[in-house]
């Protein structure tokens, strides 16, 4: 069993002593969702742990979204309970690489194509890229702002 995995059922494990059931709540989905990726597909598997880190980062996208979705359209309460569940969630992802840490890595990821290929880049290779960065960058960063980054560097 993956190391997030334990923790959590450790955690629900807590919560459930705790009668902390907001809590209880949001890691029980959590662990439903990695169930559920578990069993997709022809054949069950167990996650790695990055899989598992990319399970959770989904569910706190989802999350955000969902408050942004409330607020837009005028339910706060609900808003604040998505965003809530969401920092509980986050509680479980490593620190987020900052924005200088992501521009590091892409510009590693630009250099490494230049030094294998014999020239720079072009907007072509852009998915090539943006993989490679991801794979560094294990989780730690969003991929909409990855890609951004790598596409201001090439363009």
């Amino acid at each position: 069993m993956a190391e997030l995995k334990s923790r959590l059922r450790a955690d629900m494990k807590d919560a459930m002593k705790a009668r902390d059931s907001e809590r209880l709540n949001v890691i029980r989905m959590a662990l439903s969702a990695i169930t559920t990726e578990e069993v997709a597909g022809a054949e069950a598997r167990e996650l790695s742990d990055a899989e598992e880190l990319t399970v959770i980062n989904r569910e706190v996208r989802k999350r955000k979204e969902s408050a942004e979705a409330y607020s837009d359209g005028g339910r706060p309460e609900l808003a604040e309970k998505e965003l809530a569940e969401a920092e509980i969630l986050t509680g479980y992802l490593p620190r987020p690489l900052s924005d200088d840490e992501i521009q590091g890595l892409v510009d590693e990821a630009v250099a490494a194509y230049t030094t294998e290929h014999g020239e720079a880049p072009a907007m072509k290779q852009m998915g090539q890229l943006v993989k490679a960065v991801n794979e560094r960058a294990a989780g730690r960063a969003e991929g909409k702002v990855v890609a951004a980054k790598v596409k201001a560097a090439l363009g």
